[in-house]
């Protein structure tokens, strides 16, 4: 992919967002319920939205699959990215208490390992990449089963 400018562009405002909404949570301290964390997917998933809408319409016909496909897909990697490095920063630089008051249930099992905590949250962001990447792009797709095989057009 030559043009990264969506995905960086989009992934920096996209991780910007996680950061300024656990920022709240945290100001608020409820950023130790994962519950809470539900809506980091919301985010995700209107900020992968845009960029891939952005990205079809900055190639207009030029658009193909396999090019928004990893648009999309890099674009939540690189939220991800951000948000973990925040995350590792906020968990043991300004709350070093965070890792203990968030995972008490873990505590005799794991101990309070950032590493841990930091792997979890790093799969949870690329998973949900993934997976809103995968659902995001079978709207582009052509269809092979229609009289039409038009491409919808959202």
């Amino acid at each position: 992919m030559k043009n990264l400018s969506i995905p960086i562009k989009y992934g920096f405002a996209i991780g910007a967002g996680l950061i300024v909404y656990f920022l709240i949570l945290s100001v608020l301290n409820v950023h130790i319920y994962p519950l809470f964390s539900l809506f980091n997917g919301v985010i995700m998933a209107v900020g992968m939205w845009l960029a891939l809408k952005a990205y079809r319409s900055s190639k207009g016909a030029k658009f193909k699959y396999q090019k928004g496909f990893m648009a999309c897909l890099l674009t939540g990697f690189n939220a991800t990215i951000i948000f973990s490095l925040f995350f590792a920063l906020y968990a043991s630089e300004i709350n070093p208490d965070f890792l203990s008051n968030l995972i008490n249930m873990w505590r005799t099992d794991y101990g309070t390992n950032i590493g841990i905590v930091l792997f979890v949250v790093s799969v949870m962001g690329f998973a949900t990449s993934l997976v809103l990447t995968l659902a995001y792009m079978q709207l582009f797709k052509k269809s092979w089963n229609t009289k039409e095989g038009k491409e919808h057009t959202y």
